[in-house]
């Protein structure tokens, strides 16, 4: 919202594949900056004259093994509990497929995380209509939701669909239709942008 006499806030709003943005930062060995305030680093990836009205947290409820479940369990509540209404959570769901090995022959039932990309391209189109945004901060590597992306810059012209890469994780066709070419999140923003070591719900 714009002040009277005050140059307008552009409004940005950021979707977080969470899973993405996990794996790549174990990937590149900074587990220790896991415990993210994510609306703090949306804040760090945009632009003076650009105000962040609302964090999009995409992910998936872990159900085994249990140490990785209660892990998982203690972020999402203090991430609630920190960030307040500034940040919104959406589910998505495993899914176990059967796989084999090519050399041996065994198999295993792998667990496939599912529905995540379609939430993300979901929410981005309905805030895209809604007038939600000017700017869309897509904070994943998921070349999935470069559909989306270009039905934005097709219907909404007025609207720009910035992607930030998690560390270690790159794509090609995302970087292609991005405004800006897009980016990689480096160390100092995860860094800069931790919860405090205890958050009191």
């Amino acid at each position: 919202m714009s002040t009277p006499g005050m140059p307008k806030k552009w409004r940005v709003i950021s979707y977080i594949d969470g899973y993405n943005l996990y794996h790549g930062i174990r990937e590149a060995g900074w587990r220790r900056f896991l415990w993210l305030d994510l609306v703090a680093l949306s804040g760090t990836l945009i632009r003076g004259g650009q105000e962040l009205v609302k964090t999009k947290y995409f992910t998936t409820r872990i159900t085994a093994p249990e140490e990785k479940r209660k892990r998982q369990s203690d972020y999402i509540e203090a991430l609630a509990a920190h960030c307040g209404n500034q940040v919104e959570m959406f589910w998505g769901h495993y899914q176990n497929e059967s796989w084999s090995c090519r050399k041996c022959g065994a198999q295993e039932v792998v667990p496939h995380e599912k529905k995540t990309d379609v939430n993300i391209a979901v929410e981005m189109m309905v805030d895209a209509y809604a007038d939600a945004f000017d700017t869309a901060l897509l904070i994943s590597a998921d070349s999935d939701l470069v559909p989306p992306i270009r039905a934005i810059k097709r219907l909404f012209g007025n609207k720009r669909v910035v992607v930030a890469f998690p560390p270690n994780r790159h794509s090609v066709e995302l970087r292609a239709v991005a405004h800006g070419g897009g980016f990689e999140i480096g160390r100092a923003k995860l860094a800069g942008s931790q919860m405090p070591e205890i958050v009191r719900k």
